[in-house]
């Protein structure tokens, strides 16, 4: 799969790739085993999501500005001293657990701090990525990253889990701080980033960097509306995770949760070695538009309408499938278009504007599942149609939710096939 090539172009790259993805799997597990803490504890949909709002909320209002920030400080230092700092709020959270005196608030407070390091840190990582990258491995770097992550997905259900039952929250941070210090010491004594050309102008206000980035997309109008395609699809997805601990834990407990997640998981593994596989496609945006319209016209649905877990796992494993295709193909395509001198400014700025309707999505999704689908399949009389179809007592209006998303999701990818700004791209 990897030529000598590959491997000797792409050597330090692999390393931090390796290292850091081991430290995104301790995240995931710490914010997995959150969410089963905060819904035994709170039964409540929207506050398990206000989880996420308050790690997306700062990531948002100040991506834009981050970038400015990314393009003038080392990227080295930069992914120190926000993972260092994000690892300290983590120990902020071990310790209260410790001491009995955890509450919710005190999670918002920490997710909050942890989305502002991530804010600064993410466009940093990015550029990093295409200064240890040629461009020819783009596709295969990509198709790495969504194996990763997809590897991630599968793991963090069954390790947090085990970890969890193991020893309560505290076994799942302490592995989440083990796997922190091992990646920071691999990028402070091992990683050496090239020189980046063309870097912005240090006397350039942080203010006018930042605009400079708006501006270009602006300018760019195919890459600014592959943006805002994603931001919708975003709003879908969001309010997907939103009201999926809502479906399956009511009606196949924390289990069914942590299996139907080990699915999606594993669906995105094989997805993420397809993606890695494969050469280069004829068309970068069909292949995204095609992948996202089918995630979107399966899961979803059978979620909403399936009754156990074969149903469920097997939506999983379509919804999923497709996501590392089309992520890979999604990051090659914005690395060719944008500048690498510009590309953490513009990295921010997409951030800005296609994941402020992540937040967005999880309100929405708490709250309609809580106050308004859950509520009005409770008053349908027993033996309706709609029980017939989603089913009676808690997690039937997390159902008819699901099937209200999927039919917005599927319709949501049309518009992009016929955007001929997007299509501009491939040239």
């Amino acid at each position: 799969m990897f030529s000598k090539k590959f491997l000797s172009d792409c050597r330090d790259l692999l390393i931090l790739w390796s290292t850091q993805s081991l430290s995104q799997l301790g995240s995931s597990m710490t914010g997995f085993a959150l969410v089963l803490w905060s819904y035994s504890r709170y039964g409540s949909a929207l506050t398990t999501a206000l989880l996420t709002v308050c790690s997306y909320a700062p990531y948002v209002v100040m991506s834009v500005f981050a970038g400015a920030l990314s393009d003038r400080w080392d990227k080295k230092r930069t992914m120190l001293a926000c993972d260092t700092l994000a690892a300290a709020c983590t120990l902020g959270v071990l310790g209260l657990w410790w001491m009995g005196a955890l509450r919710i608030w005190h999670l918002y407070l920490i997710n909050a701090l942890n989305g502002l390091m991530n804010t600064v840190q993410q466009p940093a990582s990015d550029v990093a990525v295409s200064l240890l990258t040629p461009p020819e491995h783009y596709q295969r770097v990509g198709g790495l990253r969504a194996f990763s992550g997809s590897l991630v997905s599968l793991l963090t259900p069954m390790c947090a889990a085990a970890l969890y039952g193991l020893g309560g929250l505290g076994t799942v941070i302490a592995f989440d701080l083990g796997t922190f210090a091992l990646a920071a010491v691999c990028l402070l004594f091992r990683i050496r980033l090239p020189r980046q050309s063309g870097r912005a102008e240090q006397s350039e206000t942080v203010l006018s960097a930042a605009g400079s980035g708006l501006r270009y997309l602006r300018e760019h109008r195919g890459v600014l509306d592959v943006i805002l395609f994603l931001a919708v699809i975003n709003l879908t997805a969001s309010m997907f995770h939103a009201a999926l601990p809502a479906l399956l834990i009511p009606k196949g407990g924390e289990r069914a949760l942590g299996l139907v997640e080990t699915f999606a998981g594993a669906a995105s593994l094989a997805g993420g070695l397809l993606a890695a596989a494969l050469p280069a496609p004829r068309s970068r945006v069909r292949v995204i538009c095609d992948s996202l319209l089918f995630s979107m016209s399966t899961e979803n649905f059978l979620l909403a309408l399936g009754r156990g877990l074969p149903v469920w796992c097997l939506g999983a494993v379509l919804g999923w499938l497709f996501i590392p295709v089309m992520n890979a193909n999604l990051d090659a395509l914005l690395r060719l278009s944008i500048p690498l001198e510009m590309q953490g400014r513009v990295y921010s700025a997409r951030n800005a504007l296609q994941f402020f309707t992540i937040p967005v999505g999880y309100l929405l999704g708490g709250a309609l599942v809580d106050r308004v689908f859950e509520p009005f399949m409770a008053a349908q009389a027993t033996g309706g149609l709609l029980c017939g179809l989603f089913g009676t007592g808690k997690g039937a209006g997390a159902a008819l939710f699901f099937l209200v998303i999927g039919v917005f999701g599927a319709l949501s990818c049309l518009p992009a096939r016929w955007d001929r700004h997007i299509w501009e791209l491939e040239k």
